[in-house]
């Protein structure tokens, strides 16, 4: 019997917040969790959220940035939009797939120097790990 639960985060370009998300749900949900990230649009990966990621030691450079699809959808236990945007977007979902919206600052839309824009992606990566580990906690899922 599995009761591995399916996670998928959604926001707009799949390339910083949702990525993010994928990667703390993966690593610290272990084989309890199968987490995937998807977008309304598909933007690549940005390299601050892969750096950023990488500092708190995981590595999210397999993770591919693709499109929102149903069969996605139709997969899912559950489903997080972490923009606005993607939450105004979501498509429909059926009954069985739970839904959650995180109103996620966008990171890529930083400005400043380079130090200042680094730490707004750490800051947004940090709060991402609060709520994967809150959201984990709250489903029974004990953290690797």
């Amino acid at each position: 019997m599995n009761n591995t639960i399916r996670i998928l985060f959604l926001c707009t370009g799949n390339s910083c917040r949702s990525q993010m998300a994928e990667g703390f749900a993966r690593v610290l949900g272990g084989e309890d969790v199968e987490a995937h990230s998807a977008g309304i649009e598909a933007h690549g990966k940005n390299p601050r959220a892969i750096a950023a990621m990488a500092e708190a030691g995981i590595d999210i450079t397999g993770q591919e940035s693709t499109i929102v699809t149903d069969e996605m959808i139709a997969r899912s236990d559950l489903v997080v939009t972490v923009c606005g945007h993607a939450d105004e977007h979501c498509p429909v979902l059926p009954d069985s797939v739970r839904k959650l919206h995180w109103p996620l600052d966008d990171p890529a839309r930083a400005t400043g120097s380079e130090e200042e824009i680094t730490a707004v992606f750490l800051e947004v990566r940090d709060e991402i790990r609060k709520r994967v580990v809150s959201l984990l906690h709250e489903m029974d899922i004990s953290i690797r």
